[in-house]
């Protein structure tokens, strides 16, 4: 809708240094339509696009679109952080850490890796701003996918072994959500039964840590030497792989994935002379797209698994 300027009040802004006025001069020179910025409701301050919002004011016009949202002040701060995160002018890593930490404090509840994807931060960034602070107790908190998981992942494990003893030939998916724990945590139980280990006392319980079942890592690593050497030796091998050069869903595959690989040593060195609000529009663009590639590795590493059991039953 379109809300008057004078309608409208400042953010509660993540932003420790308020607003860019080069940056919003730079806007105000645009002459396409800049998205809507969006608006809390019950307050009517700026929940994102107070750039916007000043460009508008430097043109002199008098109204501006915009979406309402409807929650509380915690909430609307929540998606300020996570909106200022994903697009625009990124916050300063001081500014993520402060949202981490208001976010802890109004939200206890929520997962460190929920509080990372918001901040955009390392969950063990959070988790380790989580112990330096007065946090208030909970028992079990909330991931990303909006399962709530038990601090002490004891219970989840103990409760995993029971499920394989009686249904040995079930999936770790549906192993996962009937004892409440990350498919990755299933995995493991399943695999420390089979090799005659005690599924409860992996040296990776840690119930201190309540986000240790969701906080998991890549299992594709680059080498630190040459990165660049290895993507290239990747995507050769995928780009030889028959199955997929010779398949219809697979050819589909390859010319989807061909422009979508980033080779460090074939960044062009311009990107040095952009200006730098372009520049600031391009790291959010980066750090978005590694966030999409590293859901996918994720997903894809769940089907594996789900793959590989179902063949081992079978």
């Amino acid at each position: 809708m379109q809300l008057p300027l004078s309608a409208i009040r400042d953010a509660d802004s993540p932003r420790s240094a308020g607003v860019d006025l080069a940056y919003a001069r730079s806007m105000a020179e645009i002459e396409a339509d800049l998205p809507p910025i969006v608006v809390h409701r019950e307050t009517m301050r700026v929940i994102d696009g107070m750039h916007r919002l000043t460009a508008a004011r430097l043109r002199g016009e008098q109204e501006i679109r915009a979406q309402l949202f409807d929650g509380d002040d915690h909430e609307a701060f929540l998606v300020a952080v996570r909106l200022n995160v994903s697009h625009g002018m990124p916050l300063t890593l001081a500014d993520r850490r402060a949202a981490a930490v208001r976010i802890i404090r109004s939200h206890p509840q929520l997962s460190d890796r929920a509080i990372a994807f918001t901040s955009g931060l390392a969950a063990k960034t959070v988790g380790s701003l989580r112990r330096g602070i007065d946090s208030p107790p909970v028992e079990a908190r909330i991931g990303r996918d909006g399962r709530v998981r038990p601090i002490n992942g004891a219970a989840g494990r103990q409760a995993a072994a029971e499920l394989i003893a009686v249904h040995p030939e079930a999936t770790l998916r549906r192993i996962a959500q009937e004892a409440g724990i990350s498919v990755e945590t299933a995995r493991s139980v399943r695999a420390r039964l089979r090799a005659g280990e005690d599924p409860v006392l992996d040296r990776r319980t840690r119930p201190e840590r309540g986000d240790r079942d969701v906080d998991r890592q890549m299992t594709v690593k680059l080498p630190e030497a040459d990165p660049s050497q290895e993507l290239r030796s990747l995507l050769d091998s995928i780009q030889r792989d028959p199955s997929l050069r010779y398949t219809e869903s697979g050819r589909v595959l390859l010319r989807w994935l061909g422009p979508r690989v980033l080779v460090p040593d074939e960044i062009p060195l311009t990107l040095s002379h952009i200006p730098p609000h372009s520049r600031l529009n391009l790291t959010s663009l980066a750090r978005s797209c590694a966030a999409a590639w590293i859901q996918l590795a994720m997903g894809l590493e769940d089907e594996y698994g789900n793959t590989a059991v179902g063949e081992l039953s079978g």
